[in-house]
């Protein structure tokens, strides 16, 4: 059986997010290290999607890291250390992605796991686990974290997954609902106003017998897809309307190849959604199930489909370029794969090992 805390952690973090920043001759990946209190730097060609450790690598964090996000201008990073409470700002240099911690600020809360960027409003969410609270911070040019009157909010269950809506009007959060000896997913949506307490809209269900995890928004913030891990085996669709959710017909979608499903991804043309299987935790292997998405936000999935990844695949990240797809393992590997945008098919470049297990994924162009 898999490590339910494991299955929290990762859920949403690194999931499904690509950045594109300032620019930079050389691309950045940067990867949390939760275990031993770590951050590794690679160096990417874009051309090729190779990846080579920085010779000062890995540089160390607060304690047990678990999601790491780009300030808009690529010159800082945030990393959420979950056994400290608190999120480390990090300057990078530009030249050779070097970073260097400037300050930790507390959450207030504790345990933060989750962490969502609004670029336009200029707010970071965080999302403390074992408080089940939500912190918001306005962030400055500098990258300057200052948490709004009143943060954190308190939530009510612990959150599995978050999603923010492009917009920056409204936030996603996933949750696993006690139901006898079951637990049923859910989808606590709240409306956002800048510096304001977060409003709930309302509670939507993903299934029975299973955690609304990995969550993702398309860019036109219309759909919105739930991985139901931990005993759904699902994807659920849901089309947005001022903040309510309707699920889509034939949702949610319980394909063969959909085991344990706990990150979502999609690519930065928005044509196609792939899903982290993380599988049973006997499993000598993992998948990448992917889907085309529909104008009707319907997933129809790939021929070739799934993937066939390193053990028990965990986080997911897309180059900005959107010619790679990056997916962290349980086991501690960092899989790239070469994306196909005329098809979604991917095909494996090399897979690294970081030195431990990479809970996160963000990468600077």
């Amino acid at each position: 059986m898999l490590k339910k805390a494991t299955a929290l952690l990762v859920v949403g973090l690194s999931a499904a997010t690509w950045i594109s920043c300032g620019a930079t001759s050389s691309h950045y990946v940067f990867t949390t290290l939760p275990s031993t209190n770590q951050i590794v730097v690679f160096r990417e060609d874009p051309n090729s999607g190779v990846l080579t450790t920085l010779l000062n690598s890995p540089f160390t964090s607060g304690l047990a890291p678990e999601a790491i996000l780009l300030h808009p201008s690529g010159k800082y990073l945030y990393v959420a250390n979950s056994a400290e409470d608190n999120i480390s700002l990090f300057s990078i240099a530009q030249s050779t992605g070097i970073i260097t911690e400037v300050s930790r600020t507390p959450t207030g809360g504790l345990s933060p796991v989750l962490m969502a960027l609004d670029k336009t409003g200029g707010f970071l969410y965080v999302v403390n686990a074992i408080q089940a609270s939500l912190s918001i911070f306005s962030f400055a040019s500098d990258g300057t974290l200052t948490p709004i009157p009143g943060s954190p909010f308190f939530l009510g269950v612990s959150p599995t997954g978050m999603a923010l809506a492009p917009s920056g009007n409204f936030i996603f959060i996933g949750t696993a609902i006690p139901s006898g000896s079951i637990e049923s997913g859910q989808i606590e949506v709240f409306s956002l106003s800048a510096g304001l307490p977060p409003t709930l809209v309302g509670l939507f269900p993903t299934g029975s017998n299973s955690t609304a995890s990995g969550l993702v928004v398309d860019s036109t913030g219309s759909f919105l897809y739930c991985a139901n891990g931990a005993g759904g085996n699902s994807i659920s669709e849901f089309s947005i309307t001022g903040g309510n959710l309707s699920p889509l017909s034939g949702s949610p979608l319980g394909e063969s190849g959909v085991s344990a499903p706990v990150a979502l991804l999609i690519d930065p043309s928005g044509k196609y959604l792939y899903v982290a299987n993380q599988g049973s935790s006997s499993s000598a292997s993992g998948n990448l199930a992917a889907y085309s998405i529909g104008s009707d936000g319907g997933l129809t999935i790939l021929t070739l489909s799934p993937f066939s990844t390193v053990k028990q695949p965990t986080s997911l990240a897309a180059d900005p370029n959107g010619k790679y797809l990056m997916v962290g393992g349980q086991a501690g590997s960092l899989e790239v794969f070469l994306l196909d945008t005329g098809n979604g098919t991917l095909g494996e470049v090399a897979t690294y090992s970081p030195g431990a297990f990479p809970s996160s994924i963000a990468i600077l162009q």
